[in-house]
């Protein structure tokens, strides 16, 4: 192995690093501040044979108890600018370790529109490509110009367009076939400017109506970004979907499951066994361009797991069937009951539950 350089420290915790408070410690760690810092610790891996598992804001990933046996790269790149050139757009540039969250406000009160449904979603600018995040009608893929990104193997920068990033739903080339391969530094997205945010998700649009907000009476921009930025925020509240340390709730990574999406013929199977199973009421799913996509919330209730459901260390959120949450008993215990659920729904209904976290043994 070759010497160790300085930016690279010995058995630092993991569990304080991650929205679950999960996992035992780093054998090696290294943050990185700048893109020169991160080839001289992917270089020093590579040189000694190690793992490197990348690490931003720590609210998708679930480090194994007994912590990682190779190199954890902690993303520190910082920056945000914002380019106007005067037309209807601006561009906006942020480096990969800047919180998502903040980046959203700062893009609000600069009277740009397009990721103000995104907002409270924890984690870092980097990750939002890689699982093409979305939320409330909006997802990154509408905005996401281009990704730069050091390519692992050649240690060269490279930068995709929106395209080139085959994002779907919550997937991308980062996430599928690319992953592992590339290290993302820095997002360019393109977002309008002083407009008004165009609502597409029901639950989202009779919030802000039940609330009594009449967004048509507030000037276009920042007014009407704010309040829905206020409407998202409060909706994520009452799912214990944003972080907050006093809320137990809230020590998940957010959804554990993704939505499935099955081809006309395997929802006609899923409405089939629904009705052989005496079910009332309707299986809830909505038109998606691959076929119908299934809530995997009501799949994991009508598979026995009510919310609050609670097993040896683990739990479901007493406020959202799909976060699963750390109730004491460590990494094991979290997966062991999505392993359980993932069967229950699978042997009554036939569908595969696929995981959404990145699961680091």
């Amino acid at each position: 192995m070759s010497e160790r350089p300085p930016i690279i420290a010995e058995r630092i915790p993991l569990a304080p690093l991650t929205s679950m408070s999960l996992g035992g410690p780093a054998r090696y760690f290294a943050s990185c501040a700048h893109v020169d810092d991160i080839r001289l610790a992917l270089e020093w891996a590579a040189s000694a044979e190690l793992p490197v598992q990348v690490l931003a804001g720590g609210s998708n990933t679930i480090f194994a108890d007994v912590g990682f046996d190779g190199l954890v790269l902690k993303m520190g790149l910082r920056g945000v600018g914002i380019d106007d050139d005067g037309g209807e757009d601006a561009v906006v540039r942020a480096a990969a370790g800047e919180g998502w969250d903040d980046l959203v406000v700062r893009c609000i009160e600069a009277d740009l529109s397009g990721i103000e449904c995104l907002s409270g979603i924890p984690g870092s600018v980097g990750a939002t490509p890689m699982q093409n995040v979305g939320a409330y009608g909006q997802e990154v893929a509408q905005t996401v110009v281009s990704v730069r990104a050091i390519d692992r193997q050649s240690l060269e920068e490279v930068t995709f367009g929106n395209e080139e990033c085959r994002f779907q739903y919550r997937e991308s080339r980062f996430k599928g076939e690319d992953r592992g391969r590339y290290l993302i530094t820095e997002v360019t997205y393109c977002l309008k400017k002083e407009v008004r945010p165009q609502l597409r998700y029901e639950e989202l649009i009779r919030h802000i109506a039940a609330a009594g907000s009449d967004l048509s009476q507030l000037s276009a921009g920042r007014h009407v970004s704010r309040a829905v930025r206020q409407a998202v925020l409060s909706l994520r509240r009452r799912k214990s979907m944003v972080l907050d340390p006093a809320d137990p709730n809230a020590r998940s990574v957010g959804s554990f499951f993704l939505n499935p999406v099955l081809s006309a013929e395997e929802f006609e199977d899923l409405q089939e066994r629904w009705r052989r199973l005496n079910g009332a009421g309707e299986i809830a799913a909505f038109d998606d361009p691959a076929g119908r996509k299934v809530s995997a919330a009501w799949l994991v209730e009508h598979a026995g797991f009510a919310r609050g459901t609670r097993r040896l260390g683990a739990a479901i959120s007493d406020h959202h069937a799909l976060a699963i949450v750390n109730d004491g008993g460590g990494a094991t215990a979290v997966l062991g009951l999505a392993a359980e659920i993932a069967t229950a729904v699978h042997e009554r209904f036939g569908v595969e539950l696929q995981r959404e976290p990145d699961i680091v043994a």
